[in-house]
């Protein structure tokens, strides 16, 4: 083709990676992890505590249940809280030891390995899924894809049903889902998530890890030399050498060549289908199915294990000890990190724990800041807002200080239901005399409301600061 007429694609194909089963000490720990993370994501809706569910995401009454806390959107410093405190984790494993979330929590890495499970059940291990993939269609292999596809789909809608089990209570969802009455919003986001989990999980896969998580661009920025990593050592493996090459036990030619016999188990584990041995890429992400597959061989070969290991570069480099490799992995950046970490944690608890049983926002009235009465009184109109965050029903006493003669005229008190939130008018006076010894303007105050504790705990008193208007 002449070089003008050369077509420029800008989507490569790639074949489909089909990563060798594996056993050992990380790829155990990777499967606890699976399980501990999809018991808690799947059960979680289903824990009942009290008379609803224990995790629940309410959106329409806008009141959030973390098991015996009741949150409102003005609780969103806590989710602020979250975020720092993930983002903060997520620096301190990485300089650690690199990229342990994605080898091991994150959904993407969970659910493939879900996946690919469901496709060894159907296909077989990794040369039956090659074969398998080359044969002509028959009766075979129609109903191992189809009997695949069945399961991943249905892995897909549950989890999709799961996850809208957050927002809506997952009872009356299953029992929607059961008379075929789901909404359209539910039926949207069940069939929305189902689809998202079977297209990453089930055809993506590496894609993901590759192409489209940003992680695997920024992070090496937050590496450095002293950072753990899936390390392939040269000073023990190199030069190469198969059995061939090695020849019987005890041959003088076997003497020159390194421990790495070149079987290609490494590169067939991986499942982003990278070659360890050639160093630090991006595309790993620290599932160490190399690391278990590799001292298999050695043991076979009756040689150390650790060819491939979490090691630095400098712990390669300068062939440290392991409690010289550690002193160096604890060093500044990972002392300031895990401090941060803590403060904030810290924090947070402490402001769970001694927050109040029910929130109070003022807002004035702004079609009327202020206006005379009867006898020259002077008026103020506000509007409170009085969150219970208990679940029990609650006695409220509104009361307002901080000028002189400030009396209130309607709703000093308020009974809430359990959880119940509701906006109340307050009308605020002043009487002439009063008023005649401020100047006009506003002038500060404080709503005092107060909790009785006949309902259950002691009394409890929120202060909301405020102005009183008054006209020139």
């Amino acid at each position: 083709m002449p070089e003008a007429e050369k077509v420029i694609r800008l989507y490569r194909s790639e074949d489909k990676i089909h990563p060798r089963s594996v056993d050992g000490f990380y790829a155990r720990w990777r499967w606890a992890f699976v399980a501990l993370t999809q018991l808690v994501y799947y059960g979680l809706p289903w824990l009942d505590w009290g008379e609803r569910q224990a995790v629940l995401f309410d959106l329409d009454a806008r009141r959030f249940y973390i098991f015996g806390l009741v949150l409102y959107p003005q609780d969103f410093v806590y989710l602020t809280a979250l975020l720092m405190i993930s983002a903060f984790a997520l620096f301190l494993f990485t300089a650690v030891a690199g990229r342990l979330w994605c080898g091991f929590t994150c959904p993407q890495t969970v659910y493939t390995e879900i996946y690919m499970v469901v496709e060894r059940w159907f296909e077989g291990d990794r040369n039956a899924r090659l074969r398998l993939a080359k044969a002509p269609w028959s009766l075979d292999k129609l109903w191992r894809k189809a009997g695949k596809q069945a399961v991943w789909i249905a892995i897909g809608l549950w989890t999709g049903f799961t996850f809208v089990g957050y927002f809506t209570p997952i009872h009356s969802l299953a029992g929607a889902v059961l008379a075929f009455g789901l909404g359209p919003w539910e039926t949207f986001w069940v069939l929305f998530y189902g689809f998202a989990t079977y297209g990453n999980a089930g055809y993506m896969r590496e894609q993901v890890c590759k192409y489209m998580c940003p992680y695997a661009r920024f992070q090496s920025a937050m590496f450095d030399r002293d950072t753990l990593i899936v390390s392939y050592d040269p000073a023990r493996g190199e030069p190469r050498g198969n059995n061939a090459k090695r020849g019987k036990k005890g041959e003088a030619r076997a003497a020159a060549l390194g421990d790495c016999i070149d079987c290609g188990l490494c590169v067939q584990v991986c499942p982003t289908g990278i070659d360890i041995r050639e160093g630090l890429q991006y595309e790993c992400i620290n599932c160490a199915a190399c690391v278990d597959v590799c001292n298999g061989v050695m043991d076979k070969m009756a040689t150390p294990r650790g060819l491939i290991r979490f090691d630095t570069e400098n712990g390669l480099e300068q062939r440290f000890s392991s409690a010289q490799r550690w002193r160096r992995v604890l060093r500044p950046r990972v002392v300031i990190y895990t401090a941060v970490l803590f403060v904030i944690c810290t924090a947070l608890l402490w402001n769970i724990a001694s927050r109040h049983s029910f929130r109070v926002d003022v807002v004035r009235d702004r079609a009327a800041l202020a206006r005379l009465v009867e006898d020259g009184w002077v008026e103020n109109v506000y509007r409170l807002q009085i969150m219970n965050a208990t679940e029990a029903p609650q006695h409220y006493r509104i009361e307002a200080e901080g000028l002189p003669g400030l009396v209130l005229t309607r709703a000093t008190t308020l009974d809430l239901a359990p959880a119940e939130a509701r906006w109340v008018a307050v009308a605020l006076r002043m009487p002439p005399e009063a008023a005649s010894q401020l100047k006009p303007g506003a002038h500060p105050m404080q709503w005092h409301i107060s909790r009785s504790g006949d309902a259950g705990g002691g009394d409890e008193r929120v202060v909301e600061k405020s102005t009183f208007v008054l006209p020139r």
